[in-house]
């Protein structure tokens, strides 16, 4: 797929998206936001990678907005590009795939934006973070009000949000705007690639359903999100539940096999049985699968009754 203004790289599992606007500090125009709702879909379904980074050319990751061509739009024309920005953005963060956003300088407005809707964020140490729209008139339009004060708390969210300050990566990690920060001279996006190695020695539908379940639990209130932890629970008994059906179908025809081999006189070797010894302890894993899923919903089912008292 051709971009105008960014680039896709897929190596050992891993999608690399490149903002390439360094002349304008990769700032966010109509194009380029397309660009992002492109690429995210690509790799989205890409059966090939594992894990996304997200980093810009240049010294900015994104510097916002392209105020330029912002000015020339109408109200509605305007409305319109946050909604799209705000869906784009969206599926950065529900990925099922770990996406972890390389700051490697200026993150500001749209681009301090982004980098939030990403499940972690590495910043190098000369990047720079901030939400700098009342400065012109405006709030920020890609969700950073509700993000940035998931992040960092209510309080410190409204005086980034009402001062338009800038912060540097150090005082960013220290407030939990940012994950990790690494050191001048070393590469963030090698940082980055390293973290998300880490992340992908995990199970994927795992770490599919941690993403998903943190999603939906920082919207809702603790005791609907202890109702999704249910729900998980309840999914790994019906798993473990097929597991044994398929089990107890490998018996039965292992059974039938030696069976008919004993009654045409044909040997079995002693080794020949190993396989239906292991087959036969089978459905005690799988019973004890099911059982620890249970006492995980009782557990749940526990903490939700305390909550509820």
């Amino acid at each position: 797929m051709a971009y105008h203004f960014l680039t896709l790289e897929v190596a050992d599992r891993v999608a690399t998206i490149t903002v390439n606007r360094p002349d304008k500090l990769n700032a966010l125009n109509d194009a380029t936001v397309a660009d992002l709702g492109k690429a995210i879909e690509e790799v989205r379904a890409n059966g090939a990678v594992a894990g996304i980074i997200l980093t810009g050319a240049g010294r900015a990751f994104v510097a916002g907005a392209d105020i330029s061509e912002l000015r020339a739009k109408s109200a509605t024309d305007a409305y319109t590009l946050a909604r799209r920005g705000q869906e784009v953005f969206r599926r950065f963060e529900t990925s099922p795939k770990p996406v972890i956003a390389a700051v490697n300088g200026f993150a500001l407005g749209g681009g301090c934006e982004l980098a939030m809707a990403c499940h972690i964020r590495i910043a190098s140490e000369s990047a720079k973070f901030g939400q700098p729209e009342v400065k012109l008139g405006v709030i920020p339009g890609y969700g950073g009000t509700q993000r940035l004060t998931r992040l960092v708390g209510r309080g410190r969210a409204l005086q980034l949000l009402l001062t338009g300050e800038m912060v540097d990566a150090q005082e960013a990690y220290r407030i939990g705007l940012v994950n990790r920060v690494v050191a001048a001279g070393e590469s963030v996006v090698d940082a980055a690639r390293a973290m998300l190695q880490q992340m992908l020695a995990n199970g994927p539908l795992a770490l599919a359903q941690c993403i998903d379940v943190v999603n939906r639990g920082a919207d809702v209130a603790i005791e609907s999100a202890g109702i999704t932890l249910l729900k998980g629970d309840l999914t790994g008994i019906l798993k473990a539940r097929t597991l044994s059906r398929a089990v107890m179908r490998n018996i039965r025809q292992n059974l039938f096999f030696a069976f008919i081999y004993n009654a045409l006189g044909v040997p079995v070797a002693a080794g020949a049985l190993y396989p239906i010894f292991g087959i036969l302890l089978s459905p005690i894993i799988a019973a004890a699968a099911m059982a620890l899923s249970s006492v995980s919903v009782v557990g749940n089912a526990l903490r939700l009754r305390r909550v509820n008292l």
